[in-house]
């Protein structure tokens, strides 16, 4: 059909996992890791003939990514692609925008793609927020007059007025991605790809985002959506596609895709843990292991509304001269965020002696609570933060763990209808009467 403007035919994306051999630390090896065992062992090298030099990596394994996803998008859609974390999205946009080849099947598009996929991509870093703009409007096939008539609105949109001059490199995240984004909304490209990346902007440029990606579907373009905000889904998209462990499972109305993705595997047993460093979300100064949600003393993906519950998040510093907090952000099922709370001395209503302050390296645990009758009935989600210098987002998780707030009927002596709101909390009355 003329109206298809892209087509996914049978994708499939394997990418080879290695393992070490025994003697190392097991799990997957990164290519810094196979460089240091064969740096720590130069002795080896020279007692022993190549031929029988043992290799750190032992054997290999094919992970599918993604595997045999059909779909067909018209165009001037807006489709949100949606799915737990290691559904195979960010895959699938790679692929889309051409940044990966898939492994098997194909992929026809057809117009430009503008992709927002990630803070760093697209950018050179040494080139200044000008040269950036003129870059990535050549990449995108515009002549220099075309991104010239739309410069002016761009920096605008993205605020950086004063910065245009600095190279990018020097952007804080939320600059990197105000600027990224205005550059692939206002370029006029056929088709728009925007993932999660958009969570590090305030909720004011996400709001602004999320009009822009509104008049550039009205213009009848195509736009494809990746997030964990149900809510922003739902006001962007009309269509929906459900990723699971890198299956397509669903595709269709976006409130029956919402409400199966809410439906499906929210409990998750009330721990999330990485047992390989390896494995493990992490930069070079700071790694997560586990989050859990405690109630009654056991990790519990289903917490009674009247038992307090704990939120408690393991991270190592792996070196010195680092202040580190973290942030949790609760979200109800359908994407509203309930509340987002931080260790930061001025938001913590108890003294945390780690709160942003320089850790030297070693093994922590953050100890979040929430007090028994604060939450209503219902699904909700755990997105977790670890930050540093104030605003340096280090890892992100989103929706790294569900649990289920279970009625105990505590509240439900004189009323036995349907509490409305996310939260439901006891709170102080007092009743006096003032005339006779």
């Amino acid at each position: 059909m003329s109206d298809i403007i892209i087509r996914a035919e049978n994708i499939g994306k394997r990418y080879t996992l290695s393992h070490l051999a025994s003697g190392g630390r097991g799990g997957y090896q990164r290519f810094s890791e196979s460089l240091a065992y064969w740096a720590k062992a130069p002795l080896r090298w020279m007692s022993r003939p190549i031929s029988h030099l043992p290799s750190p990596i032992s054997s290999t394994e094919d992970f599918w990514a993604l595997k045999d996803i059909n779909f067909e998008i018209k165009q001037g859609e807006v489709v949100g692609i949606i799915g737990r974390n290691g559904a195979g999205k960010s895959t699938l946009l790679k692929i889309l925008s051409r940044i990966t080849e898939p492994t098997t099947g194909r992929i026809t598009l057809k117009g430009r793609v503008a992709s927002l996929l990630e803070v760093g991509t697209g950018f050179h870093p040494e080139l200044t927020g000008r040269e950036n703009i003129y870059l990535n409007g050549a990449i995108l096939g515009m002549r220099r007059d075309e991104i010239k008539s739309k410069f002016d609105e761009i920096v605008a949109f993205a605020e950086i007025e004063r910065f245009l001059d600095t190279p990018v490199k020097r952007y804080s995240s939320g600059m990197y991605v105000r600027l990224a984004f205005a550059v692939a909304a206002h370029l006029e490209p056929e088709i728009l790809i925007v993932d999660e990346v958009l969570a590090v902007g305030d909720a004011q440029f996400q709001a602004k985002c999320l009009g822009k990606m509104q008049d550039v579907a009205s213009g009848g373009r195509t736009v494809l959506f990746v997030s964990h905000n149900m809510a922003a889904v739902r006001a962007l998209c009309q269509r929906g596609v459900l990723l699971e462990k890198g299956h397509l499972k669903a595709d269709g109305d976006v409130e029956d895709i919402i409400h199966r993705y809410v439906a499906s595997g929210r409990e998750t047993g009330g721990v999330v843990e990485w047992t390989d460093a390896t494995l493990c979300p992490q930069d070079d100064v700071v790694r997560l292991w586990r989050v859990q949600t405690v109630a009654d003393g056991e990790a519990t993906g289903r917490v009674p509304t009247g038992r307090e519950l704990n939120v408690l998040v393991d991270y190592e510093m792996m070196c010195a001269g680092y202040d580190m907090a973290v942030s949790v952000h609760l979200y109800s099922a359908l994407g509203a965020c309930v509340f987002a709370t931080t260790n930061y001395p001025s938001v913590s209503a108890t003294p945390d002696p780690w709160g942003m302050k320089e850790h030297p390296p070693g093994r922590y645990q953050s100890h979040l609570t929430l007090p028994a009758n604060f939450l209503n009935e219902g699904h909700y989600s755990l997105h977790v933060y670890l930050v540093s210098g104030a605003s340096h987002v280090r890892i992100a998780r989103p929706d790294v763990l569900s649990f289920i707030a279970e009625d105990t009927g505590e509240m439900r002596a004189e009323y036995t209808g349907p509490w409305i709101g996310v939260i439901r909390p006891r709170l102080p009355w007092h009743t006096k009467r003032v005339s006779g």
